[in-house]
């Protein structure tokens, strides 16, 4: 054995050294998902704080929600805010309230303008009040991704994307990555990116809640997040750093 191959088996020794197989016992901040065979292929055993999960489902209505009803449920039960800005419908309350949602927790943005919805999320990601941040962005700028993840960091909120499908082979900086669809009934997941690489297989579960938004009367409030003039932001969130530089 050589002296240099002896040196890399000392530092492969070191406890401090994380190893890219080891990805679900990773000591990261984390939040269970509900599901334990879920849980055990995370870094961390479940969704990140302080990062971006990108969710990327095949269509709408594939389940996608369902996925983080239970940690929505989490958050808000322990009496954090959990923020959707501009879902594609009308969150239905009593499907919410089912699965255990606290409403009074529970805050929907509407914005006026597309490019205000990046706006939002980064400042709502940004305040370290939030548990968790759920928006839909309408954009492929590495850049707007990259301050969403950053803004994450900072308020340590966990922060979900939920991106189309077609953009499975676009890269991304958000650490967690996951693909979903349906097959028999079951919701398929798999895991395209993580701390420590790629799921062998798609991992299926049930199902057991009820959808958060069927067809029903609306009944929880919607908030203005259209900015003051002053931010003015723009869809590479040019406007949020002329605002911060003020």
């Amino acid at each position: 054995m050589t002296l240099r191959t002896t040196a890399l088996s000392v530092v492969l020794q070191h406890p401090a050294l994380w190893r890219g197989s080891e990805c679900a016992s990773v000591n990261l901040p984390s939040l269970p998902t509900g599901s334990p065979a879920l849980d055990a292929l995370l870094p961390g055993g479940g969704w990140p704080r302080g990062a971006l999960t990108e969710l990327l489902p095949t269509c709408l209505g594939v389940g996608e929600m369902r996925l983080i009803l239970p940690a929505l449920q989490r958050l808000t039960q322990a009496g954090q805010w959990v923020v959707l800005i501009d879902p594609p419908h009308i969150p239905y309350a009593p499907a919410l309230a089912a699965a255990g949602v606290r409403l009074a927790r529970l805050a929907v943005v509407r914005p006026s303008q597309p490019p205000d919805s990046l706006w939002a999320a980064e400042q709502a990601l940004r305040a370290g009040c939030c548990g968790a941040v759920v928006c839909w962005p309408i954009t492929r700028d590495q850049r707007v991704l990259r301050r969403l993840q950053l803004a994450a960091e900072a308020g340590k909120s966990w922060g979900v994307l939920y991106r189309p499908a077609a953009l499975v082979t676009c890269p991304s900086p958000a650490p967690l990555r996951i693909a979903i669809t349906t097959v028999d009934r079951r919701i398929a997941v798999t895991i395209l990116k993580r701390r420590g690489g790629s799921a062998p297989a798609p991992l299926y579960l049930s199902p057991d809640k009820p959808a958060p938004w069927p067809d029903g009367p609306p009944t929880v409030k919607a908030i203005d997040a259209t900015p003051s003039p002053r931010s003015s932001p723009s869809a590479d969130g040019r406007g949020a750093e002329r605002n911060e530089q003020r």
